[in-house]
């Protein structure tokens, strides 16, 4: 099997600096209004974005991005990528995060591709997965390996929301990793072939979820 390359392993890290830890997907009003009480609810939650919401998504428009020949098209995936968004908070946890990652990228592993890409941007907002396809491709990075980091790291930081909010501890959460994992391989390997046409998602519980969460009363988090 061949290993990650070695910038993956930095940018989908806990430790990289976009702030993930302060987004919950709209989880953390699951969790509020009782939709996710356990690990079991938990695990059934996520598998459905994998499956049917956005980290399928987000995984279509991360290899669409990747596969674009210049800077005006992966910037056309960006625009997209904002536009699926569903709600005001989703928006900016992409935002967010996209421009924090570029930030960070930019400096530390320059490349032209990335560089012409924040230029023709401007101004303008840059989608997480845009922003990661668009860095990985700048870098002759592989888009299944992208894919595989970048799923599993979605799904880790909405674990650690979870720990972090109660329903779940440590131990439950490693396992409920541990069983998302065939189906996050199977994800990355679909979309590694995959085209924006396929983008597209149906999971309305969370995307209301993160519409509800907006004027939750009490929160830790951002999304």
């Amino acid at each position: 099997m061949t290993p990650l390359p070695l910038p993956l392993l930095v940018w989908l890290s806990p430790g990289f600096p976009v702030g993930a830890f302060a987004f919950s997907h709209g989880l953390e009003w699951a969790v509020e209004s009782g939709a996710v009480h356990n690990a079991a609810g938990l695990q059934a939650w996520l598998a459905d974005l994998v499956a049917h919401g956005s980290i399928r998504a987000d995984a279509t428009l991360l290899a669409a991005a990747w596969r674009a020949v210049d800077a005006a098209e992966a910037c056309a995936v960006n625009d997209l990528a904002l536009a699926l968004a569903p709600s005001r908070e989703r928006r900016l946890e992409t935002a967010a995060q996209g421009n924090a990652f570029l930030a960070a990228v930019g400096p530390a592993w320059p490349a032209p591709a990335i560089a012409h890409f924040v230029t023709v941007l401007a101004d303008g907002d840059a989608a997480y997965p845009a922003a990661i396809g668009v860095s990985a491709a700048a870098h002759a990075i592989p888009l299944h390996p992208t894919l595989d980091a970048f799923t599993l790291a979605a799904c880790s930081n909405l674990v650690s929301a979870a720990v972090r909010l109660g329903p779940i501890g440590q131990t439950e959460a490693q396992a409920i990793i541990a069983a998302l994992c065939p189906a996050l391989a199977r994800l990355a390997a679909w979309a590694a072939t995959s085209s924006i046409e396929d983008c597209g998602t149906a999971a309305w519980g969370a995307d209301i979820a993160s519409m509800r969460h907006e004027t939750q009363y009490s929160r830790l988090f951002r999304s």
